[in-house]
């Protein structure tokens, strides 16, 4: 057998059990306080695709640089490409495979794959017998080249998963690139989630894939897609053009304006007028809110999770500048007027508890968003939660209701007192302090 695949995707509330290979375990989660496996959690890592080159299919000098007990100089010369009388491919082929490796050999190969002599890399790309592990290492390498993916993504022996891996990091032109194939993008729906949750991805672009994977019953993998797929419905998707289109730069710019937003704790996106007793954009956030505000919702949707995730480089690490202040963009989401975007922005990853609480709280959110909150076992499990969902009067009483059974006597006798709750929670408290002999 020439080569064995093996994939981990990582998909949000992905569950694995274990993976083995020839009986040999790859991957083995931490089971978490109740015995069950871990969960993985959605991130803008790229597929992670291991194509295993088989040496013995490799000619015969490649497997003597490769065998464990070669000479040592000549794994040196070959870890920097340095292999005479090979051809490109199988050149290629031993360098990936050294750079699997755990010694010395291994990080010389790694940088040497990174900076290939134009000759080489492009001879082994017109090879069409190339090992789809040696695309496999390429393509997430040069997801930034666009010349070098072209190539790389054409090759009839390119693997669904390296494309995979390459449209998560991919530059805007190689995105582009991926998105053209669409016969691709149905069968191996992850390249659509990784392309839609790569920031370089055009607005657009992420537009039409996600109405295609709609329009062909595809469910994906990504944050909030409920409301996505809600969002993208019945909208008119433009056509793909060479220059980025008013959506695109709107949402870049977008992108800009969320990285000078940064809150102090305490601080929110919103404040009251003492005037008016209605809530106002602070100034800190007006900036972003200018844009914001005429946007489209499916735009506004992927911005709360492209902003959210983690993002990382080709080397699974993470980019800790691009980062947003996710808790005032989450804060400016949940405000939204439309229901759809303000439930995305629960949904969106890394939300905490504490957010929850203040959530749960404001008065200027739609009902869905607290409906959200009241359906959710994990969230309502929090005192604070269950406590400002029945004290809001946005509310739904359906919900609110159930909650009152749950609070403290204290609670129970302020409500019961109180003009900012609905006469029908007031009566509620009111009974469950009679029921508690109060």
């Amino acid at each position: 057998m020439p080569s064995v695949r093996v994939t981990l995707s990582l998909s949000p509330s992905l569950t694995l059990s274990g993976l083995t290979l020839s009986g040999l375990p790859l991957w083995a989660p931490l089971p978490d306080s109740a015995g069950a496996p871990a969960r993985m959690h959605v991130t803008s890592c790229p597929v992670v695709s291991v194509l295993i080159i088989d040496p013995s299919t490799l000619p015969p000098a490649a497997q003597k640089i490769l065998d464990p007990a070669g000479p040592p100089p000549l794994k040196a010369m070959a870890s920097k490409g340095l292999i005479p009388g090979l051809p490109p491919g199988a050149i290629l082929a031993v360098v990936v495979l050294l750079s699997q490796g755990g010694d010395a050999n291994a990080e010389t190969a790694k940088k040497t794959l990174e900076k290939l002599p134009p000759p080489l890399i492009n001879g082994a790309l017109a090879l069409p017998d190339l090992h789809p592990g040696v695309l496999d290492a390429l393509g997430p390498l040069y997801a930034s080249d666009a010349a070098i993916s072209e190539k790389v993504l054409l090759h009839p022996a390119i693997a669904s998963e390296t494309v995979a891996a390459m449209a998560a990091l991919g530059t805007e032109g190689v995105c582009e690139l991926i998105a053209t194939n669409e016969e691709r993008l149905l069968a191996t729906p992850a390249i659509i989630e990784k392309l839609y949750l790569n920031k370089n991805c055009r607005m657009s672009t992420a537009d039409r894939i996600l109405e295609l994977a709609v329009r062909n019953n595809i469910e994906l993998a990504i944050p909030a897609f409920a409301q996505a797929k809600q969002a993208i419905q019945g909208e008119l998707i433009a056509e793909a053009t060479e220059e980025p289109s008013f959506d695109d730069v709107q949402f870049n710019d977008a992108s800009e304006k969320a990285k000078e937003l940064r809150l102090a704790d305490g601080e929110d996106t919103h404040e009251l007028n003492p005037e008016t007793g209605q809530e106002e954009v602070a100034l800190k956030a007006r900036p972003l809110h200018a844009i914001w505000a005429d946007m489209r919702p499916a735009a506004k949707i992927r911005f709360l999770n492209v902003a959210t995730l983690k993002q990382y480089d080709k080397d699974g690490k993470e980019i800790g500048e691009e980062r947003y202040d996710v808790k005032a963009l989450r804060m400016l989401g949940v405000r939204d007027a439309n229901p759809l975007v303000a439930v995305a922005a629960l949904n969106t990853p890394g939300v905490s508890d504490t957010e929850i609480v203040r959530i749960a709280g404001l008065r200027n959110v739609a009902e869905d968003v607290l409906r959200e909150i009241a359906i959710n076992r994990e969230w309502t499990r929090h005192y604070m939660i269950k406590f400002n969902l029945v004290a809001n009067p946005r509310t739904p009483f359906g919900q609110a209701s159930k909650f009152v059974l749950h609070l403290r006597e204290n609670d129970l006798k302020s409500l019961a007192k109180s003009k900012e709750v609905s006469g029908a929670i007031q009566t509620a408290a009111k009974q469950q302090l009679s029921r508690k002999g109060k």
